[in-house]
């Protein structure tokens, strides 16, 4: 079951419970492992990480979370940091790292390698876009289920998305980064208007 919460705060639980940019969570100590994509204040909230973990907690993110995830008393052991263009494998959950960045805005720089997730969980793949462009690099990426930004600003805006969208062919798109910071049910609708008939549009809801 995939979860959206605000923002790009999104759960997935399965055989493991996956959280990504947890925001805004309930207090519940049930995350398997947590997939932060940069460390943005709305996208790495200490508060919410410290809500959703438990001792044995994996936490997986660039580069530049590792000093403030040991500072949460995460163990080096259960921090991953990671670059763009990585695979790696957790107790039967794929992980694949793609960019995530701007191309006409300085917010996400792609110098940072920040990142956006490629996560195959039981046959069902996943891409969680993070904050990021209608990047060239990532047009040919398989997903079931997309979770894409569309409210502009900091990442791609709404025409923008639902272009991308239906490159990527996804069964499920939902939108996300939107409605909170920046964006409104303006640019939902604009986007829904122009995303392919055959794709499935969902609105911050539990499949």
């Amino acid at each position: 079951m995939i979860t959206v919460n605000c923002q790009s705060s999104i759960k997935i639980t399965g055989p493991k419970t996956v959280y990504f940019d947890p925001l805004k969570v309930p207090e519940t100590h049930d995350a398997d492992m947590i997939l932060i994509t940069h460390p943005h204040w709305d996208h790495f909230s200490e508060e919410d990480i410290e809500k959703v973990k438990n001792k044995n907690t994996i936490i997986i993110g660039p580069q530049d979370i590792k000093e403030a995830s040991l500072k949460m008393n995460f163990e080096q052991n259960q921090i991953i940091t990671i670059l763009p263009g990585e695979q790696i494998e957790i107790e039967g959950i794929k992980i694949h790292t793609v960019p995530s960045y701007n191309v006409n805005k300085k917010f996400h720089l792609r110098e940072n390698n920040w990142l956006g997730y490629v996560v195959e969980i039981e046959n069902i793949t996943y891409y969680i876009m993070g904050d990021t462009d209608a990047l060239e690099e990532n047009k040919q990426i398989y997903c079931d289920i997309l979770c894409i930004p569309i409210g502009g600003t900091y990442t791609m805006n709404a025409q923008e998305a639902a272009r991308f969208t239906n490159e990527l062919k996804p069964k499920i798109a939902i939108p996300i980064h939107y409605g909170m910071v920046v964006g409104s049910k303006k640019d939902f609708d604009i986007w829904k208007s122009l995303v392919d008939k055959e794709i499935t549009i969902e609105e911050k809801i539990q499949l």
